[in-house]
């Protein structure tokens, strides 16, 4: 089975002052294909310095990280901005939509750096803004929309360019249980649909919508397992 992501060593330092912080002391990861994978870990663990380099936000200090085949840990930021834009999609606790645009322009936003003409932008982006079930809403600006709709505007977001990799950060932080829930099974639908999703929460019931689940404590991979049903594998 190919890894869409392979990490080797990889390490992640902050200075303050001259004191070196070790965030990440050498994660070894393999994530492959249409996997549905929650990263897990309390405060200080390192998991959202971890989901920023899957994101190609930030680089690593040491090791190895392969996204879809590319060598991205020594990448420069231009090259990391363009590997963000056509292999990830993002999905914020926060939503991060923009307040003067309409659900479906907001969908459409990425398709506009890509430089994608207007009416095809409006396709696709009604395309996936019906796969997320807001289509009469779409003309809707998001102080208009519920945060469960914002939430899945911001999912349709993600799924427009038909990334390689979805990442969500804490998509539910901000919803009420049964819209948590709803928003889960969009993350379900849109895995069994052939995407690979991972999800970055501390939340232990929105981890188990996840097929695998990865632990973390001081920097470090301190369990991975695969739920039972999926095929126990535990390291």
């Amino acid at each position: 089975m190919s890894s869409i992501i392979h990490l080797e060593g990889i390490r992640k330092s902050y200075f303050m002052g001259k004191q070196e912080l070790q965030v990440l002391k050498g994660i070894d990861l393999d994530i492959h294909k249409n996997e549905y994978v929650a990263l897990m870990g309390p405060s200080g663990s390192g998991k959202s310095t971890l989901m920023n380099i899957l994101g190609c936000l930030d680089s690593p200090s040491g090791g190895q990280y392969v996204l879809n085949g590319q060598d991205v840990s020594k990448m420069a930021d231009d090259n990391l901005a363009d590997v963000r834009n056509k292999e990830i999609g993002f999905v914020f606790q926060q939503f991060n939509l923009l307040p003067r645009l309409t659900a479906l322009e907001n969908v459409a936003l990425p398709l506009v750096y890509a430089g994608v003409s207007r009416k095809e932008r409006t396709e696709m982006a009604m395309e996936v803004i019906k796969k997320v079930g807001l289509e009469e809403r779409s003309h809707h600006k998001p102080n208009e929309l519920s945060g469960g709709q914002c939430q899945r505007v911001a999912i349709a977001r993600a799924l427009v360019n038909n990334p390689s990799l979805i990442l969500a950060d804490e998509p539910t932080g901000n919803l009420d249980t049964k819209t948590s829930i709803e928003i889960m099974q969009i993350f379900g639908e849109i895995q069994a649909a052939g995407n690979t999703v991972v999800l970055v929460t501390h939340e232990e019931d929105i981890a188990n919508h996840a097929h695998r689940i990865v632990r973390l404590r001081d920097g470090l991979i301190e369990s991975d397992k695969v739920k039972v049903g999926i095929g126990e594998l535990t390291s």
